[in-house]
């Protein structure tokens, strides 16, 4: 494996012409203000799981449409006072699973919302959200990409990020939750999320994308053989006649007209050799982002980023901004 993108130089300039639909925000503005319609009705249930030092809540929320959206809550057993809470979104394929996988954030003092993500969870890890209510109940393996790409108003993404929104606001009802004090993490997809997350939540202080996906989906999709971007490729093949109009759905959904338009301050993760999202895909969002910022970069990394040593990144960077929790 090789460096098959810019070199590094070349990553910290490039900065692409942006192609941000004419109604951009209030495309967004509008989903959100629908979707504030249906009450949050965020129910955080008491669940046993043996843990001794963390305490753990089923949560459930309605996010896209009114639909119950699932998750979890873990926050410290002992704490004084409010805490600040990172809100995590989960990669491509992948669900809320259990507690046992989320345990860094509250054991190291923090409040830490795990969003389910909806109609995922069977590829790496279980989830338990449907896409919709009336598909059977049952999470689905991939893909997710391509599913009504050809109108904003119903793309898949529409839906996701309208549930990372709530996830936020969910979060911020929780009485342990300090609302002044709210990070958002997450990594591939869940780093795109972030971003979406940034720009249109105003409860977000920090965002914290590792390896984002999501971002400057042509390059992507001209750059990279490998999936979930290959999805798009694929739907192009065969619909020869709808090229341009999947790119004008998709640059609604974009993370780099996101991080231009977010203002919390920022820590990124970029991966060099990383063949799913590459780089200068990363740098484009990194590049545009409208807040305070600063990036790690893994030279000698795939799509792993940073891993645990990312992890002890973030965690070094939240508290330096709010000090120790717990």
């Amino acid at each position: 494996m090789a460096i098959f993108d810019l070199p590094l130089e070349q990553l910290r300039v490039y900065r692409p012409a942006l192609e941000v639909p004419l109604d951009f925000d209030r495309f967004w503005s509008d989903t959100l203000e629908e979707a504030r319609r249906t009450p949050l009705e965020p129910r955080f249930e008491p669940a046993d799981f043996a843990l001794r030092t963390v305490e753990t809540f089923d949560l459930t929320f309605r996010g896209y449409g009114g639909q119950a959206i699932k998750g979890w809550l873990l926050t410290p057993l002992q704490r004084s006072g409010r805490l600040p809470c990172v809100v995590e979104y989960i990669g491509y394929g992948g669900g809320r699973g259990f507690p046992y996988d989320w345990l860094p954030w509250s054991s190291a003092g923090f409040a830490h919302l795990v969003m389910d993500t909806r109609g995922q969870g069977s590829a790496w890890r279980a989830g338990d959200t449907p896409d919709r209510d009336d598909d059977g109940g049952a999470p689905q393996f991939p893909g997710f990409m391509t599913r009504g790409i050809l109108n904003q108003q119903g793309y898949y993404y529409r839906r996701l990020i309208v549930d990372a929104v709530r996830a936020i606001e969910a979060a911020c009802a929780h009485p342990v939750v300090d609302p002044q004090r709210i990070a958002v993490t997450g990594v591939s997809q869940g780093g795109g999320l972030v971003l979406a997350a940034a720009a249109l939540a105003t409860e977000v202080s920090l965002a914290l994308p590792d390896v984002p996906f999501l971002c400057a989906f042509r390059r992507a999709t001209e750059l990279t053989d490998t999936h979930p971007y290959q999805e798009i490729v694929r739907f192009c093949k065969i619909h020869r006649d709808k090229i341009e109009q999947v790119f004008r759905t998709l640059a609604y959904f974009d993370g780099v007209h996101f991080a231009a338009r977010a203002r919390a301050e920022a820590l990124f993760s970029v991966a060099l050799l990383d063949e799913i999202c590459p780089p200068s895909t990363v740098f484009a969002a990194y590049n545009h982002y409208g807040g305070p910022k600063s990036i790690k970069v893994y030279p000698y990394n795939n799509h792993e980023g940073g891993e645990t040593f990312h992890l002890l990144e973030k965690i070094a960077f939240v508290r330096q901004r709010w000090g120790a929790a717990g």
